[in-house]
């Protein structure tokens, strides 16, 4: 009987390295897997990014305040789904946080100071996910405000590796992993029928894991301040931006979402770093399935309900 083993590949795609794992009998058969998975990362980059003008994402921008736009069935329903997450989170998550994407924050050496809460209290008023107009009957996504702009920073690594992992089960494939830089989903066991383990990064040395978990048929998904940061008069700040303030978030060093897909664990992650360690948790434990691991400033560890770290 012929061993299966482990393949994997790694490469840069929507701005990050993809990692991806597939248990196969041999590397031609792998290599085709995952040529199919990148395929589809591919595609989903092309249909979100904010980085070509001809882009659905884009087209919706430009038409900010002046018209619906038609949009694929693919893209109504992840804008659909992702308003969802806003309405659970209390507005934690928005995709209509593009407009202050680069014009009010740069996270770089040029950035020396804060810019101050009035600015950021002017900029944020066109975050509001209750003007993204969605009309399904005719799939057409209008943004009521002009100058408003979407981006799916916070949800679309996460539906890439969904679906790469959608298509390679329509391949049989049994077993894998697709890592989106940290935000992976896992299916199957290894060859050696156990199940993956996946480390939990620390986030004052995030090579080294400060913990396992054994998963498998699930997705895990971390936002830290460890990834993006400036550092102002001594003080850290992270890339993840209170939308209802304009400003950065501090007291969490990192959120690890598990949850049943990797699409739900990458949007969960920013908000309840947002949300707050009791809010956060609160609410992580009203959702079935889903898990939460939370780290302060002072490496203080909290986790929701039903959690085993090793």
């Amino acid at each position: 009987m012929i061993k299966e083993q482990k393949y994997s590949q790694s490469l840069k795609l929507m701005g990050n390295i993809f990692t991806i794992t597939v248990v196969a009998v041999d590397e031609k058969t792998a290599n085709a897997h995952i040529e199919l998975a990148i395929a589809e990362i591919r595609r989903i980059e092309k249909l979100l990014t904010t980085y070509s003008d001809d882009s659905q994402t884009n087209l919706i921008n430009a038409n900010a305040g002046i018209q619906p736009v038609k949009v694929d069935e693919e893209v109504f329903n992840l804008i659909e789904r992702s308003i969802g997450i806003s309405k659970i989170t209390q507005g934690a998550f928005d995709i209509s946080y593009g407009s202050i994407d680069k014009s009010l924050w740069n996270f770089d050496k040029s950035m020396t100071k804060l810019p101050d809460s009035e600015t950021a209290l002017k900029m944020v008023h066109l975050i509001d996910y209750r003007n993204i107009i969605l009309d399904k009957e005719n799939t057409t996504v209008f943004l009521k405000e002009k100058g408003m702009r979407i981006g799916f920073g916070g949800i679309g690594k996460g539906y890439a590796a969904e679906m790469a992992k959608q298509i390679l089960l329509k391949q049989n494939v049994k077993s894998g992993i697709i890592n989106a830089s940290g935000d992976l989903c896992v299916w199957g066991q290894q060859p050696d029928n156990k199940k993956w383990t996946i480390g939990v990064a620390d986030p004052v040395s995030p090579n080294k894991p400060f913990s396992y978990m054994e998963i498998s048929n699930s997705a895990v998904a971390t936002s830290g301040n460890y990834e993006k940061y400036v550092t102002i008069n001594g003080k850290k700040y992270s890339h993840t931006i209170d939308p209802k303030t304009g400003l950065p978030i501090s007291g969490i060093k990192s959120v690890t979402i598990i949850a049943p897909n990797a699409e739900f664990a990458d949007a969960m992650a920013t908000p309840i770093a947002v949300m707050g360690i009791k809010a956060g948790l609160f609410l992580i434990d009203q959702i079935p399935n889903l898990h939460c691991i939370i780290i302060d400033d002072n490496n203080n560890i909290y986790t929701s309900k039903n959690i085993r770290l090793k």
